[in-house]
């Protein structure tokens, strides 16, 4: 035993992966984020400080889960193989490590809110199979040290390798088991107009811009699943109650039976920073919450629509927001088209305009509460703002940061938006010049970005451009930075770039 750590390390890893692919196989079959790995995940996720997540935001974007996942991984398994290591005399390291970690992902497990009381057991199911595998290879090995051991311990460790992928394989097939035929309902795809084309003259694709709708797989996404949820629409319930006259307990087919309206809607993210990625543009289908709202009957002194997904996160957007008339507010199915996707939210989604999405556009819908302020969501417990419309802001798209040009006349083009109010002007400075007034694109509503270009003159050298942007009730862009928190970034966006002859 003594003379084979390679041996002992790798039961270490062995055991680990064959344990946690146990427990990810039992997950897909009841609730898959019970799965000890991703409890685990989730949990670190919400226990995370802010700065923590915003770096990772900033520096992963949206691979910041992947990112997550993949250190948990290697964590494990370093941990695993040196719990190995550990044991020349007998299996009680790694079987006290394995116990640790089935700890873990069972309290991980018992405190996450999506989960209910058997949401343990993949975790301590996990813990036996670790243990007994680890156990077995490592006594096999005290017992045999010779060619007979060598070709035991490789067929042991073999088949316990091809365990844990098989294992962790069906694992992921269970859990997405059944989703094509969910997204593709056929009632829910009757109610769904075929996305509407967008009239010419709304976006300087060619120049560099977005277009002006956003296909459904570029369309960003930032949230705290660590795995997408998948929820059935046959089973799916939307709950509204509290501060109301009429509880209402929502089916699919009921929502479905309701009018319904269309409209594209610009939507952004708080960790937006100065320039950044996190805005895009869709066509929402879905029925008006102020509908549901006036048939459950507002009671007086209500103040937020106290929003909660199936993974528990919560929401609080203002009431006074999904009532107005002259904003969109929706209980959203389909997207650009087609069935909201997996990872935007499906069977329903909130979509409201005018917000950043942390306080108004909960995905994977199960809860709507009417509240006072008084109830706290997810992000306010972390810093973030109670109250947070959405900034004028505008984005150089061309040229590119550090981009090296002919020198003489280019055309700097990019996007802006100020949702619900709509963009009015966007202005371009260069080497802090005077500001001169970009062509804007054709407005398709306040809701919406519009596209912005200009033609500058740049001598040789080096150059900075400046945009900012102004809206329809005359505020304009402040040149004043400020970070994302707590209700999103400011300052004027600027490229440098260097002009050649």
């Amino acid at each position: 035993m003594r003379r084979h750590p390679g041996r002992r390390a790798l039961s270490g890893v062995l055991a680990a992966a064959v344990a946690l692919a146990a427990g990810h196989l039992l997950a897909a079959t009841t609730a898959p984020n019970a799965s000890p790995f991703l409890a685990v995940g989730s949990s670190a996720i919400d226990l995370a400080p802010r700065p923590l997540k915003e770096f990772a935001v900033r520096q992963f974007g949206e691979q910041d889960k992947t990112v997550l996942l993949a250190g948990m991984a290697v964590t494990v398994l370093v941990l695993a193989a040196a719990a190995g290591l550990l044991s020349r005399r007998g299996p009680l390291p790694g079987v006290v490590l394995i116990t640790g970690f089935g700890l873990l992902g069972s309290v991980a497990a018992a405190t996450r809110p999506d989960l209910g009381p058997l949401g343990v057991l993949p975790s301590l199911l996990a813990t036996g199979i670790g243990v007994l595998a680890f156990t077995v290879l490592v006594r096999g090995q005290r017992r045999d040290c010779g060619d007979r051991g060598r070709r035991d311990f490789l067929l042991s460790a073999g088949a316990l390798g091809a365990g844990a992928v098989v294992l962790g394989t069906a694992g992921t097939l269970a859990s997405s088991t059944g989703t094509a035929a969910r997204t593709a309902d056929r009632a829910l795809r009757e109610r769904i107009p075929p996305l509407t084309p967008a009239r010419s003259g709304t976006d300087f694709a060619r120049l560099g811009t977005p277009r002006f709708h956003t296909r459904n797989a570029d369309f960003y996404r930032v949230d705290t699943a660590l795995t997408v949820p998948r929820l059935d629409a046959g089973s799916w319930r939307l709950r509204v109650h509290g501060m109301v006259e009429r509880e209402r307990d929502i089916d699919l087919a009921d929502l479905l039976r309701r009018p319904r309206e269309t409209v594209p809607i610009t939507m952004t993210c708080v960790s937006n920073e100065v320039g950044g990625p996190y805005v895009s543009t869709a066509e929402f289908t879905g029925v008006p919450i102020a509908d549901v709202l006036a048939e459950a009957g507002v009671l007086p002194g209500a103040e937020q629509l106290f929003s909660t997904s199936s993974d528990g996160y919560t929401a609080g957007t203002p009431l006074d927001a999904v009532t107005d008339p002259a904003r969109p507010a929706l209980l959203a199915y389909g997207m650009n088209g087609e069935p909201l996707p997996a990872e935007h939210g499906y069977p329903v989604r909130m979509v409201t305009s005018g917000l950043y999405g942390y306080l108004s556009a909960t995905k994977w819908l199960v809860d709507l509460k009417l509240t006072t302020f008084d109830e706290v969501t997810y992000w306010e417990e972390r810093g973030w703002a109670e109250h947070a419309p959405i900034k004028t802001q505008s984005r150089i798209d061309r040229p590119r940061p550090f981009d090296a040009l002919a020198a003489g006349r280019t055309t700097v083009a990019g996007v802006a938006w100020a949702q619900p109010h709509g963009i009015r002007q966007v202005e371009v400075s260069v080497d802090d010049g005077p500001w001169r007034s970009a062509d804007l694109s054709a407005e398709v509503s306040g809701h919406t970005w519009r596209m912005w270009r200009i033609e500058v003159d740049l001598p040789p050298g080096g150059h900075e451009i400046r945009s900012r942007a102004t809206d329809r009730t005359g505020r304009t862009q402040t040149r004043w930075r400020q970070g994302t928190v707590p209700d999103g970034a400011t300052g004027h966006h600027s490229v440098f770039c260097t002009a050649r002859n």
